[in-house]
């Protein structure tokens, strides 16, 4: 049986804890912060767990 090769996107994306939890990044800090209050920039920082749902998406992608 050939390995599976992992989804290079995805890798960049996720994080893996030692606990098996998959973490990602916040979406929408990029660009445009001029216009977003400073409260909405402060919620979107840090990293927070993928949804339950997609769990098994971002497993499969990341070759687990």
């Amino acid at each position: 049986m050939p390995k599976n090769k992992s989804h290079s996107g995805a890798g960049k994306r996720f994080r893996v804890t030692g606990s098996g939890k998959i973490l990602r990044e916040k979406a929408g800090k990029r660009h445009n912060l001029e216009k977003k209050p400073s409260k909405v920039t402060r919620r979107m920082t840090g990293t927070v767990e993928v949804a339950k749902n997609d769990v098994a998406r971002a497993k499969k992608l990341l070759g687990r």
